[in-house]
């Protein structure tokens, strides 16, 4: 079923918060700092507060003095389904204050210093200008490896060596022993360096506030969903939670970076207050580029032991994750720790992990958060050991992988994964993507001077995020059902999936069903998008909704009917008395509504919720193959065939989840091969701070993907159902290094770093001949 809302989107029709104007709107311009690490030493506003047009500027000390705290976020570091990390004894996690505007001291180049709110954008802009801060620079670092060593700037005064946490998981002791025992050891270190999430929709937030209700309104798009950043924004302003309310309109991409909180949705309803104006800031891509919360950025050093015949022993190293200036999540380091095996049998696994603070933007979750860094790890390991010890890459893969004889399986953390066939996933990628006929496809390649590599990637996910969701349902007596949800879309095609499911449950039209989310005022509990959540709670939550509602629906058919309950019967959105008397759903509901003889509890309409809280996680896996040809004179990088193997345990949509796995491709694709943002190690500066230093996949990028869906039941979810958004992007980095590697393996090339730029790609060939 191709998505009804794609109608409205591309006709124009979306509403976004760059749309949204007001009466008296009045607009804002952010004063960012300069400088990667300064302390402020004083703000001088006059010139622009005397500026025309400007209404008010506003600062740090501000925002204090009207009580406004820091910004609530999401460093959870412990709970299932993920591993459980282990702390050094006496160690406390160090959690920042992230204020909406610092006080006293700068952490990174581009963080918001002051507001200035004027009649227009441009003479918020020109105010703005005006600001004059007198700053005292201090040093800085960018890189987590370098900010945990002796002498480093320390970030936060109560942070020593900058480590926000150090953990460990698994068993040193047995790792530790299957090493000794080894007869073969790879070891690989490695960054998965830092990109952004770069949607198409600029951030853009509009903040309202009635005074004759003491209510601040929040309008912009966040992955968190309204519920959750209707509290955050509660919290940040320091008022009840019923006095704030939450609207999205339409989201023009997430991807991730847009699921925190971020200072300007608490600073717009605050600023409206002030000046008692609707206030409105749209940042330009330069501030996205600046501001944006950014992703991945992980230092792995691993090692893989293996056995005489190619069993996998014991996989052991350390994860330095980046957090930036503060502690937004701790989830991408968690999540990867928890995985570092992948879909493979490996019997002992010990890895430390560290957070560390560092002089950039704060890092956040990224599709597939931490699972990328992990696959890319386990696989460029697994290919480095079939290079260097004379195994078939393919054939040391099947030896190692979890049969599905025993699922479920619990990892070397300590994680356990529900169900699956991992060597089917695998065969049916070979397969799709005819590996047997490489050969031929290589020779064809080399006769017009071009390299051909191929490469092969397994993975999985363990995939959770916020256990709390609700569905509620109501018939209407315009011959609609409502249904009312608390995730946030950003192009998943909620509007007509989850539609789906209730009418397949209730056998209605789709026509019949009216969607409803986006506004506190409506949605009561929820918890957004991220994690591959959204379909994974909604199905349960709606599906519990239905049967109460049935069930409500027939003890009120039962008494219209005049016939026993048990004998009513449910068909095509009617209920039956065994006579063929019958009365539908909008008629049960228009009973209940106006029949006094009915008992107390079943009056008032025909309304159900389904409130769920799910700890269990999602286990989504697959396999993918892609094909590259390489030009050995300039070290051009073409992706000539791709092919993906999904496993999402049960498709509502198969045409969503096919357009779903392809945008995850090009996700992962830009990050391996053109994305990366870079900050000056000697200044903190950040130098691709627009589309001209920031590579981007396009369309002409790939050629088309074959992908394919696999529907495994997943034994954890009691619909079958597995996350379907992120499994592109999973294994796409070791992937397509593999592929690149393959290609370059008559020059010697063992490792490409990302991006595989072409520059990376002629150098590694270059030193490879030298060294030859």
């Amino acid at each position: 079923m191709p998505r009804t809302e794609d109608h409205r989107l591309l006709t124009g029709q979306g509403i976004y918060a760059g749309d949204l104007t007001a009466n008296a709107l009045c607009h804002a311009a952010m004063v960012r700092s300069p400088h990667a690490h300064a302390r402020i030493h004083s703000i001088d506003v006059s010139q622009a507060n005397a500026a025309p047009g400007v209404l008010a500027v506003l600062t740090g000390a501000d925002a204090k003095k009207d009580g406004l705290g820091p910004m609530p976020h999401n460093p959870d570091w412990v709970g299932p389904p993920d591993a459980t990390l282990r702390l050094p004894p006496g160690f406390e996690v160090f959690v920042t204050e992230n204020t909406v505007l610092p006080v006293d001291t700068v952490r990174y180049v581009g963080e918001a210093v002051a507001m200035v709110v004027a009649e227009t954008a441009e003479a918020a802009t020109d105010g703005a200008e005006l600001v004059d801060i007198e700053y005292e620079e201090l040093s800085s670092v960018v890189h987590a490896v370098a900010a945990m060593e002796p002498g480093a700037p320390q970030i936060w005064p109560d942070c020593p060596d900058n480590l926000a946490l150090t953990c460990e998981v698994g068993d040193r002791d047995a790792t530790e022993q299957a090493f000794e025992g080894a007869a073969h050891v790879v070891a690989f270190d490695c960054w998965v360096h830092r990109v952004t999430g770069s949607p198409m929709e600029p951030r853009a937030v509009v903040g309202e506030y009635d005074p004759a209700n003491d209510r601040y309104t929040l309008r912009t798009a966040s992955g968190a969903g309204v519920v959750r950043s209707r509290d955050r924004l509660a919290v940040t302003l320091g008022v009840p939670p019923e006095n704030c309310r939450a609207i999205f309109g339409d989201m023009g991409g997430n991807f991730g970076t847009r699921n925190a909180f971020f200072p300007e949705y608490a600073l717009m309803p605050w600023a409206a207050k002030r000046v008692g104006r609707t206030v409105k800031w749209t940042a330009t891509r330069q501030e996205c580029f600046l501001s944006d919360y950014q992703a991945r950025d992980l230092a792995s050093r691993a090692e893989l032991a293996l056995d005489g015949e190619g069993n996998f022993l014991a996989l052991r190293g350390v994860n330095t994750m980046n957090l930036g200036a503060h502690t937004v999540f701790f989830w991408p380091l968690r999540k990867g720790l928890s995985m570092m095996q992948s879909v493979y049998h490996i019997p002992c696994v010990h890895f430390h992990g560290h957070a560390v603070l560092t002089n950039t933007a704060p890092t956040a979750v990224y599709r597939s958060a931490g699972r990328p860094e992990a696959i890319y790890v386990i696989e460029r390991l697994i290919e480095l050991a079939a290079d260097r010890h004379g195994f078939d890459r393919v054939e040391l893969r099947r030896r190692n992988l979890i049969p599905s004889a025993a699922m479920p399986y619990t990892n070397g953390v300590g994680a356990t994964y529900d169900s699956g066939d991992y060597e089917l996933a695998m065969d049916t990628a070979l397969r799709d993507a005819d590996w047997a006929g490489f050969a031929a496809r290589r020779e064809e390649s080399a006769a017009r001077g071009l390299c051909r590599g191929i490469g092969v990637a397994n993975y999985i996910e363990i995939t959770s995020g916020i256990p709390r969701e609700r569905a509620e349902l109501a018939v209407c007596d315009d011959g609609c059902i409502e249904l009312v949800v608390g995730t946030m879309s950003s192009g998943q095609g909620h509007e007509t999936s989850f539609p789906q499911l209730l009418c397949d449950w209730l056998q209605i039209p789709f026509d019949k069903v009216r969607f409803i989310a986006n506004d506190t005022d409506r949605v009561s509990v929820g918890g957004g998008s991220h994690s591959g959540r959204s379909m994974r709670l909604v199905s349960i939550a709606l599906g519990e909704a239905v049967e109460e509602l049935l069930s409500k629906g027939r003890v009120i058919a039962a008494h219209v009917l005049q016939t026993p309950e048990d004998d009513v019967t449910y068909q095509h959105g009617a209920f039956a008395a065994p006579g063929g008397a019958s009365v539908d759903l909008w008629g049960a509901a228009k009973a209940a509504a106006t029949l006094v003889s009915l008992p107390r509890e079943l009056r008032g309409g025909l309304e159900s919720a389904g409130d769920i809280t799910n700890r269990a996680g999602g286990y989504p896996y697959g396999a993918h193959v892609c094909e590259v040809e390489v030009d050995p004179d300039t070290g051009q990088v073409k992706i000539v065939a791709w092919t993906g193997v999904d496993d999402v345990g049960l498709a509502v949509n198969p045409l969503i989840l096919h357009g779903q796995a392809h945008g995850a491709v090009m996700q992962g694709v830009g990050q391996a091969l053109l994305e990366e943002i870079f900050y000056d190690p000697a200044t903190g500066q950040l130098l691709t701070g627009s589309f001209m230093d920031y590579a981007m996949p396009r369309a002409d990028t790939m050629p088309m993907i074959k992908t394919a869906i696999m529907e495994i039941p997943a034994s954890s979810h009691p619909h079958g159902i597995r996350p379907g958004g992120e499994g592109g992007t999973t294994p796409a980095l070791g992937l397509l290094i593999n592929a690149i590697v393959d290609a370059l393996s008559e020059f010697g090339v063992k490792h490409v770093d990302m991006p595989a730029t072409p520059q990376r790609v002629w150098q590694a060939i270059k030193t490879a001949k030298d060294a030859d």
